[in-house]
């Protein structure tokens, strides 16, 4: 691009890697970075760094915090018996902001997808059985899209014999909706709605 050093073209490719940010946002998004460097770049870029060194996935439940067991899976205070199962970290995020109460997470890190290659080995469903015990019920709180309840169906197949109560999210779910961008009272009564499988 004329007028562009190496550095800033850069930045550009590398924001344009973020979802939702194509190449004239993530232009855009450089350009409004420079013109505010001392208020938002350089406090960005040191927060970058702090969280490059500090965060952590959950050795646990797949969630991010700075420590691992993360503040969700140490908090003693979540002892309800239930485990809500999600796609990835974002979902676990929406519902957290919903409040959905004292519960237990576990991030399977995607779904079932075999045309991009995706199998039950790329996944923490091994994880999930490993501590499905622990728990009264386990509910499937996956996308409603074709791969999330090919997904779903997988797991419960595969927790059928360990006498688990699995219920799935209903009522306020479009089908093809992604729980990221479902707002926090419809997340809300998903759940206390959900269904058995």
């Amino acid at each position: 691009m004329a007028g562009s050093g190496l550095e800033i073209e850069q930045l550009i490719q590398l924001l344009a890697r973020l979802p939702g940010l194509g190449p004239r946002s993530a232009r855009r998004a450089v350009l409004h970075l420079i013109k505010k460097k001392d208020s938002l770049m350089l406090p960005l870029a040191a927060a970058l760094d702090r969280a490059v060194e500090t965060v952590k996935v959950c050795e646990v439940c797949g969630n991010v915090d700075t420590r691992s067991p993360c503040g969700i899976c140490s908090d003693p205070r979540r002892n309800s018996g239930i485990l809500i199962v999600v796609e990835d970290v974002a979902d676990l995020w929406a519902l957290e902001r919903a409040g959905v109460g004292a519960v237990k997470y576990h991030v399977l890190g995607g779904v079932l997808s075999p045309l991009d290659g995706v199998g039950p080995d790329d996944l923490s469903i091994d994880q999930l059985l490993g501590r499905a015990h622990e728990y009264s019920e386990i509910v499937l709180a996956v996308n409603a899209t074709v791969e999330g309840q090919t997904t779903a169906h997988y797991i419960t197949d595969r927790l059928s014999e360990s006498g688990v109560k699995i219920t799935r999210l209903a009522h306020g779910v479009p089908v093809g909706g992604e729980l990221d961008y479902l707002d926090e009272g419809t997340l809300s009564q998903a759940l206390k709605a959900r269904t058995d499988m």
